[in-house]
Order: structure tokens, then C-alpha cells, then sequence
């Protein structure tokens, strides 16, 4: 059997491309299917933590990203391979309707080949906290930033393409069988492995009516896919900025929960304190919309004591990209049942710096920490950035993930403010 494709046949390398694709997305199909419902599992807030279900989801994924790019590489090959052969002709040209339909589905077939996978990618390459694909290149991709909107848009675009693809499969084997059980020729015994004398099809042209045809479902697919994602990507970040704006800008409620009689007493008139984890070797940062402090302090003229701090958090208001709510369920935050954590601090002035020094209360455990600062002072304005690290299993968060390569124990703390005093 030759290697090339013939008027009437298609060759060893063509067929060969046909089957190792179909058994790729074959595979890619229910790993895609099983680590969704995982991850279902996993983000519901009523997830106890197993690490078993972690893992699993892990692998499910992480093959199911590797298989991806597989296809989308194999396609690619596919395509370049197919635009320098002759095509094999329709044996039944005549019949207009399903001979447009075959070509239409055919082109569906070779763009969502390239399109799903792609956008996969590019949804892998934009998220943090991920399953990696499984080969040593990398997990990023030029000109992708780590970002939720664009990971939003993408996954969106990604889980349309997927049913677009299932679509234009179902119609391709259908067609298929119809001409083999149906018609008994050989359009489909002709991409069978093997060689064999096949009929000559009639003579015929090839219109650019079906490419055309099918970019234009897949355009109505793409602005579809966009459509959801960005009205994801909006109604998440409504919520999420207009509660981040109450801990990132002066306002009036912050003022009052901040203000104190006190002659020392400062008001935060903003700030942001954000919280950073590693998980599957990546890192995810999230925010805290709604806090407050009470803050007095008075400049010392020696290194010694400083001052006071109390912070009251609200749990529900941390945004942490796609694992907000897991984050929220009982093995985590537990924010149900804990929905407030605070840290009660004595602050110091140190011979290099300041640091605020108390215990840290989160969900039913109070661990002592250090948080050392820095402070700019510019008469009745300050400005004050630090940060410091604790053990999540400390405060009894994730005690079902033991494994630091899917969480890392680490949890780093950082805050910033700018201060007026009253």
C-alpha cells in the first residue's frame, strides 16, 4: 500500500493519522469527563480534604492535558500532511446535499482537532494552581499571562469547542456507517488499514463553500464561548471588586470600625492583605475583601514597645481563583463554622525595623507569630508593608492534604496600608 493518497484511496500515513488521532481524543474524552466530576467533588464546600480524591483528580487531569497536546501536535501533522496530498474523491458527488454535509463536517473535524486542544492550553497555561501536562517543555506558553479572565475565557471557549467537536464526530461516524451499512461502498473500507483495489469516483471539483461554512459555525462557537466566559469572568469580578474596594479604598464604614478615641489611634484609610499557597507547584494568591484594624501606635525614641493592633478578618470575603470554594469547606477555612479569624498584636519598634507580635486566630486554633514591618511615617500619614509565614496544619486547614507537593504546607502572609492618625 503506498504512503501517499491516490483519487481513490487514502494512504498509509493518512490512515494512520485517522486512527491514532481517534484513539487519542478516545482517550482524551472520558479522562477530560472523570476529572471534572472530581473536580466537582473537590471544589463543593462540602469536600472533607481526602487526598486520595486530590490525587486522583491530579493524574486524571494531568493525563488528560497530556493527550490534549498530543492531539492538538498530531493534528497539526495531519493537516500539513493532508494540504500536500491529492485529495480522495466523493463517490457519490452527485448527491449535492450530502456531499456539502460530508465536506462541512470533514472541516468541523480537522479546526476542532486544533481549537480544543488549543484552548485547553491556553486555559492550562493562564491558571495557577494546576495538574501539569506530563512532558519536560514546560506548563506556560508565549504571550499567555497567569491570568482568571483570560483562564475564564478560554475554559469557556474550551468546554464549547469540546461539544462541538462531539458533535461534528457523531455526524463523521454516522456518515460513515450510513455509506457502509446503507450504500455498501467503500468510502469507509477505503481509510481501513490494508490495501485493496477501490472504485474510481467520479470526476469532480472541490468548492470552498464548506470551509467557508464551517469557520462560520465555528465563529458563532468561538462568540459563544466568549459571551460565557467573559459573563463568568464579570459576575465574579462584580462581587469581588465591589467587596475588594472596601478594604482597598477609603470608606466611610472602614473609617468607623477603625476609629478610636485613643490620641494614638490611626485610621486605615486602605489597604490589601493577601494570603500566597503553592499548590500542584504553582502559586495562588488570593485576597481579603472585608477587614479591619484598630491601630494604636506612637513613635518610640528607642527600640522597645510601640503600640497595639487588632485585626478581625472575614473568611468569606477571600477570593482565591478557582479554588475559592474549596477553600471555604470544612476541611479548609471551614468559613461556616468559622467565619471570622483575627490577630490581637503588640507592636515593637526593633533595632532594624517594627514587627507586630500576638497571637493569629484562625478557625479554632490561636498560634503565636511574628509579622515584622516596614513603616514610613510623614507626620500624620503612614505608610506600612510587611508580611510573614505560617504552617497551614497549624491552624488544622487541609489536614487531609498531607502531601506538600500537592499543598504546600507554607502559607505566606503579606499586608499593606496607608494610615491617617485621628
Amino acid at each position: 500500500m503506498s504512503r501517499r493518497n491516490s483519487f481513490s484511496s487514502y494512504g498509509s500515513v493518512a490512515k494512520t493519522f485517522h486512527w491514532l488521532t481517534a484513539l487519542l481524543i478516545l482517550a482524551a474524552i472520558p479522562l477530560g469527563y472523570f476529572a471534572n466530576e472530581l473536580a466537582h467533588t473537590i471544589q463543593s464546600p462540602g469536600f472533607d480534604g481526602a487526598q486520595e480524591t486530590i490525587s486522583r483528580a491530579t493524574l486524571l487531569f494531568s493525563l488528560h492535558k497530556t493527550v490534549g497536546v498530543a492531539v492538538f501536535f498530531v493534528a497539526l501533522a495531519r493537516i500539513l500532511w493532508a494540504v500536500t496530498q491529492e485529495k480522495p474523491g466523493l463517490l457519490h458527488p452527485d448527491n449535492k446535499p450530502e456531499a456539502l454535509a460530508a465536506e462541512i463536517v470533514h472541516w468541523m473535524l480537522y479546526i476542532s482537532l486544533v481549537a480544543v486542544p488549543l484552548t485547553g492550553w491556553i486555559h492550562h497555561a493562564a491558571t495557577t494552581g494546576f495538574a501539569p501536562i506530563l512532558w519536560p517543555f514546560g506548563q506556560s506558553l508565549p504571550f499567555v499571562a497567569k491570568s482568571e479572565s483570560v483562564a475564564s475565557l478560554f475554559g469557556a471557549a474550551h468546554g464549547i469547542l469540546v461539544w462541538t467537536l462531539l458533535a461534528a464526530l457523531a455526524l463523521h461516524v454516522a456518515g460513515a456507517l450510513k455509506h457502509h451499512v446503507i450504500d455498501k461502498d467503500s468510502t469507509l473500507r477505503r481509510m481501513l488499514p490494508g490495501s485493496s483495489d477501490m472504485p474510481v469516483p467520479p470526476a469532480q471539483n472541490h468548492s470552498a463553500l464548506p470551509a467557508v461554512a464551517a469557520l462560520v459555525v465555528f465563529a458563532v462557537v468561538l462568540g459563544t464561548g466568549a459571551f460565557l466566559g467573559l459573563k463568568h469572568d464579570h459576575d465574579h469580578d462584580h462581587t469581588a471588586t465591589a467587596t475588594q474596594t472596601e478594604a482597598s479604598a477609603p470608606q466611610p464604614t472602614a473609617t468607623t470600625e477603625t476609629e478610636t478615641t485613643d490620641t494614638t489611634g490611626w485610621r486605615v484609610d486602605s489597604g490589601t492583605l493577601a494570603i500566597s499557597v503553592v499548590q500542584m507547584g504553582s502559586s495562588v494568591t488570593g485576597q481579603f475583601a472585608d477587614w479591619n484594624a484598630d491601630i494604636n501606635f506612637e513613635e518610640p525614641v528607642a527600640p522597645g514597645p510601640a503600640g497595639d493592633v487588632s485585626v478581625t478578618i472575614s473568611i468569606g470575603s477571600l477570593t482565591l481563583g478557582s479554588v475559592t470554594d474549596q477553600a471555604m469547606g470544612p476541611d479548609y477555612f471551614d468559613q461556616a463554622t468559622y467565619p471570622t479569624a483575627t490577630f490581637e498584636g503588640q507592636i515593637e519598634k526593633t533595632a532594624d525595623g517594627y514587627q507586630a507580635v500576638g497571637p493569629l486566630t484562625i478557625r479554632d486554633q490561636s498560634v503565636p507569630i511574628t509579622l515584622p514591618f516596614e513603616l514610613t511615617l510623614d507626620g500624620d500619614k503612614a505608610s506600612m508593608r510587611g508580611g510573614t509565614t505560617v504552617n497551614r496544619l497549624d491552624f488544622n486547614i487541609g489536614q487531609g492534604t498531607q502531601d506538600e507537593g500537592t499543598l504546600a504546607f507554607a502559607v505566606e502572609i503579606s499586608v499593606e496600608l496607608e494610615a491617617t492618625r485621628n
